[in-house]
């Protein structure tokens, strides 16, 4: 199975404040032909102007990653959490039976770019947690980094669910790949840049579905790649 989707056949939401591409069904965008991917539910790219945010709103039994390719986003949560997130951090909140937060963009003048990221967990009504760290642009260059999974592998962010995350960055003849287990699947979102994975020409904001067992990464343009090992 291999199944490509292109950046334009997304949802899309303009607040004014706020740009917002879906690539599953989310808030007033819904497809069911893209409802998610396995436990993958929600990969929202967006673009919060200087001054504007997030207010203070809730989640649920979910496992929430924010994901920033510019500008910075300050959060503070119900648990005491207060943090501002940078390129390179990786922030993982596990909403369990309940947390609150808010998300806001305080540079005067600046733009911020993210990715918010939904993950459906394996254990509900767990109590909320809330974890960051950074992961330099070396530690990725030319190869796919462990961000997140299952058990905090290596380094990466602990979700409750039995995936994966990877993050890459390529250009030239840089390249990598990548080997899925029997009976999981992958999906593959291109940040930014364009890259090829397994013979597909992808560009930001491109998406690969397959459960091909090994993914091939090359001929990066300035790429900054996702890949979710999903069961």
């Amino acid at each position: 199975m291999q199944e490509l989707r292109r950046a334009g056949e997304r949802g899309y939401a303009d607040h004014g404040w706020l740009r917002s591409f879906h690539s599953f069904s989310f808030a007033g965008y819904h497809d069911p032909r893209h409802m998610g991917f396995g436990p993958l539910r929600v990969i929202n790219e967006d673009r919060v102007q200087a001054g504007a945010g997030f207010g203070t709103h809730g989640h649920r039994d979910m496992e929430i990653i924010s994901y920033v390719l510019e500008g910075a986003l300050a959060h503070k949560d119900s648990m005491g959490t207060g943090s501002t997130i940078v390129p390179g951090d990786v922030q993982r909140m596990s909403a369990g039976r309940g947390v609150t937060h808010s998300e806001f963009n305080q540079d005067k003048a600046g733009t911020t770019h993210f990715l918010q990221i939904w993950i459906e967990p394996q254990v509900q009504g767990i109590a909320p947690e809330y974890e960051q760290k950074h992961f330099a642009a070396s530690e990725k260059r030319g190869r796919l980094r462990l961000i997140a999974s299952a058990n905090g592998d290596d380094g990466s962010v602990r979700i409750h669910q039995d995936a994966r995350i990877y993050a890459g960055l390529f250009d030239g003849p840089e390249h990598a790949s990548a080997e899925l287990a029997a009976g999981r699947k992958a999906y593959v979102h291109v940040a930014r840049g364009a890259i090829t994975v397994n013979g597909q020409r992808l560009a930001a904001g491109d998406a690969l579905k397959t459960d091909e067992r090994t993914l091939a990464f090359s001929r990066g343009e300035n790429a900054e790649v996702l890949l979710f090992d999903l069961p």
